[in-house]
């Protein structure tokens, strides 16, 4: 039991540390536009924030995270599969699906780590683009953008 308690606490380690690479909130750099006090501003940027997160659908973390146990689930069954299989053909599939079983955890974990970053960094660029866009709509001064007169 001990293995599987460390596998287990690997898989928790791998599926927190995917999480806190993605940041929550804009990557973006927003200034008040002209005249606008800081308090509008600040009430802007609390509105744009909802609105960008309602656009995406859910949150970078939530998409990480979902990716990441999905492919430690799928890991899990197929190494499991495979274990009983081969343990089968040594005379001790149990033994076989244990050993396939926490394999297939451990790399469907390191696989769907990665998948589950490209998700999250996907999400947190639709929503710093729709973040952008409400700040501009708004008179704010955004990075990148002209303004045409």
């Amino acid at each position: 039991m001990s293995c599987a308690r460390n596998v287990f606490l690997l898989l928790l380690l791998l599926v927190l540390g995917g999480c806190a690479t993605i940041p929550e909130g804009p990557r973006v750099l927003v200034l008040p536009g002209p005249g606008k006090s800081f308090e509008e501003f600040q009430a802007e940027d609390a509105l744009c924030r909802q609105w960008a997160t309602q656009q995406t659908g859910l949150t970078p973390q939530a998409a990480s995270t979902q990716d990441t146990i999905t492919g430690a689930a799928l890991g899990t069954l197929i190494g499991a599969g495979l274990g009983a299989a081969i343990g089968a053909a040594a005379g001790d599939p149990g033994m076989g699906a244990a050993i396939g079983a926490g394999s297939g955890l451990l790399g469907g974990t390191l696989l769907g780590a990665d998948a589950g970053q490209a998700a999250g960094e996907d999400v947190q660029n639709r929503y710093d683009i729709a973040y952008q866009q409400c700040m501009y709509a708004k008179g704010n001064q955004v990075q990148g953008a002209e303004e045409s007169d």
